[in-house]
Order: structure tokens, then C-alpha cells, then sequence
């Protein structure tokens, strides 16, 4: 039994572990307001509870890891609890990023997603989003900070690096949709250009043909004219990107200015619309609002549907969420608007 004391229903916006959700999601303020009233931390129980409270809303901060850093630092297991200025710039900072952080959109499945990817010397981030309207929406931020391993790639591998990471991280947004990746993208035309990749290269160029995306080129100081477009970024005394040139061979060819991978979708309209017509919960549903919605007629009636079973009485609630593509029924999250 559901006890309606604990209960709410046909609420507008809600507040679920921390996040306050509506038309979209953002921070809880009750939360924001501890970080903002946190005094500066004392001890290293005191910073790592404030660095684990904002740690927790990291995908409302663009460049997360790269601010937290110096706070990060101290949490290394050979770092003495040494507050410097430094430490303070990032304590204020976080707390200012919290303040104002964005609301985030919920993502929408009509709509292609727009990938942004950066690289630093000591991290990456990105930022997922998607055109809604009129308008760019940030679904996600994503920052990463470097192991030193990586803090020692040149700036072609760090580049390369942001790129797959940033499509892994967001694979179950990415994965069979076709999407936009935004970048400094001279060292990804820089990989693709290898004759007979192996070892890290192969894996990586591996990863990214699971995806559907064309490449925009976003204008960097690394690349500006036509002929860089096909060279690493780094520059010649780079022995990796050198030997890796000399060892796997590279095309000279510039004359493509947008890449596209290529992905094959194992599910098709028909056999989608197939399987619906196979399942039983949804069998006479589908029926019904494949002829309606061909015919663009009205919901059917509470009486047509009274006797049918609780999944259709369900499809018949949702009946302005459900829309027909290609002979297959979907259902549409967001109104065009993004409401």
C-alpha cells in the first residue's frame, strides 16, 4: 500500500537527492548554501568534506577538475595540509562556480547532440549539448584531471585524449545518434590520416568508429589555414608524433573539411514497428493510434478504452507524447519548444 502521507502528486518541480528538478535540472539551493556559507577548511577532514559536497554537483561546473585542482592536491596521500593561496583562489572560485551554475536540459532524442572537447596540461573537460528552439542548451559538462602519464603527452595525444573520453564518458547519450564533435580538430584529422595505425592509435581509432559524428572545425591557434588542418598541432620536436608519422605512414591529403564515421543501426523502422506489433501490451494500442494518428483524429474516447488492459489505459494517458516515424510508434519527452 502507498501511504499518501509520503507522498505527491502532479507536482511541477520537485527536489530529489540534491537536485531540484523541473523543466529542467539545477543544484539544490539548501545544498548550494552550505558550500557558500562553508568557512575555509581547517583540517583535511574539514577540506575533504567540502571537496566531496562540490564534487557531487561537478557536472554543473565547466572545467571542474581544472579548478579543484590545487584542493585536489592535498588530498594526495604524501601532501602535508598546506592552505596557500592558491588553495584559496580554488575554494572561492568553486563556490562562486555553484552559485551560478546553469540549469541543465534534459536530453532530447529528436534532436543531434553537439559535442565540445578541450585539452589543458593538466585536464580535459567537455560539454554535451543540444540545439532546443533557438537556442545551444547545456545538457552536461564533463572535467577530468590527468595522471601524470598523460600530463606528459604532447598537445596531439592530449587532444586525441579529450576526444575519446569525452564520447566514452557520454556513451549512453552518443551510442546510435548522430552527433556534432566541436574541436581543435587538427590532431583528430591527424590520426585518421594514418595508413596502418597500431598500439594506442588503432585502439583509439577503434573507439571512435562505434560513433556517428561529423567533426566542425573550431578555430584554435594551432591551426589557421587549410594545410595545417592535416598536421599534428604539436610541434616537429615531438618524438612520439615524429616516430609515430615515420613508423605508420601518413596521407598528405587536405581536402576534406568535415569527417563523418559511419554507423549502422541494428534495429530498423521495420523491424521496430515489427516487434511492436509482436508485444502484447502494446499490440492494440499501436492499432488504434496508427489508424488515428494516419487519419490525424482525435484520443480515442475514455469508454473505447475503459475495457482494455492497464498498459493500453497507460499509451492512452500518454497520447500526446506519442507520435508515429517511419510506421513506428515513439514517444516524444519534450514539446518542440523544450518544454
Amino acid at each position: 500500500m502507498v501511504s499518501p502521507k509520503k507522498c505527491r502528486f502532479f507536482q511541477k518541480e520537485v527536489t530529489y537527492l540534491g537536485h531540484f528538478i523541473s523543466a529542467g535540472v539545477k543544484t539544490d539551493p539548501g545544498k548550494i548554501k552550505a558550500v557558500v556559507d562553508w568557512p575555509r577548511p581547517e583540517t583535511a577532514h574539514d577540506h575533504r568534506s567540502f571537496l566531496g559536497l562540490c564534487t557531487y554537483y561537478r557536472c554543473f561546473v565547466k572545467n571542474f577538475s581544472t579548478t579543484a585542482r590545487p584542493l585536489h592536491k592535498l588530498t594526495e596521500a604524501k601532501s602535508n595540509f598546506n592552505w596557500t593561496e592558491e588553495c584559496e583562489n580554488s575554494f572561492n572560485s568553486l563556490k562562486q562556480a555553484l552559485t551560478s551554475s546553469p540549469i541543465l536540459t534534459y536530453p532530447r532524442t529528436d534532436k543531434d547532440f553537439i559535442l565540445d572537447t578541450d585539452a589543458i596540461n593538466e585536464g580535459i573537460g567537455a560539454v554535451l549539448s543540444q540545439n532546443i528552439g533557438n537556442e545551444e542548451r547545456v545538457i552536461a559538462y564533463l572535467s577530468k584531471s590527468l595522471g601524470k602519464p598523460e600530463r606528459n603527452y604532447c598537445v596531439t595525444r592530449k587532444e586525441l585524449l579529450a576526444i575519446v573520453k569525452s564520447i566514452e564518458h557520454f556513451h549512453h547519450y552518443l551510442y546510435g545518434q548522430k552527433f556534432l564533435l566541436r574541436t581543435e580538430h587538427a590532431s583528430l584529422r591527424w590520426l585518421l590520416n594514418f595508413k596502418e595505425p597500431e598500439g594506442q592509435i588503432a585502439r583509439w581509432i577503434q573507439r571512435l568508429q562505434e560513433y556517428d559524428f561529423e567533426i566542425q572545425h573550431r578555430k584554435g591557434t594551432f591551426h589557421g589555414n587549410e594545410d595545417a588542418l592535416s598536421r599534428r598541432p604539436c610541434g616537429e620536436s615531438c618524438k612520439h608524433c615524429s616516430n609515430a608519422e615515420k613508423k605508420f605512414g601518413i596521407e598528405t591529403d587536405t581536402s576534406v573539411k568535415v569527417l563523418t564515421t559511419t554507423f549502422v543501426d541494428p534495429w530498423s523502422s521495420c523491424e521496430i514497428q515489427k516487434a511492436q506489433l509482436e508485444d502484447s501490451a502494446i499490440k492494440h494500442t499501436h492499432t488504434q493510434i496508427l489508424e488515428k494518428k494516419l487519419n490525424s483524429a482525435d484520443r480515442p474516447s475514455w469508454q473505447e478504452i475503459a475495457p482494455e488492459s492497464p498498459a493500453t489505459k497507460r499509451y492512452w494517458a500518454l497520447w500526446d507524447s506519442l507520435h508515429l516515424k517511419d510506421g513506428a510508434l515513439y514517444r516524444r519527452w519534450e514539446s518542440d519548444d523544450g518544454s
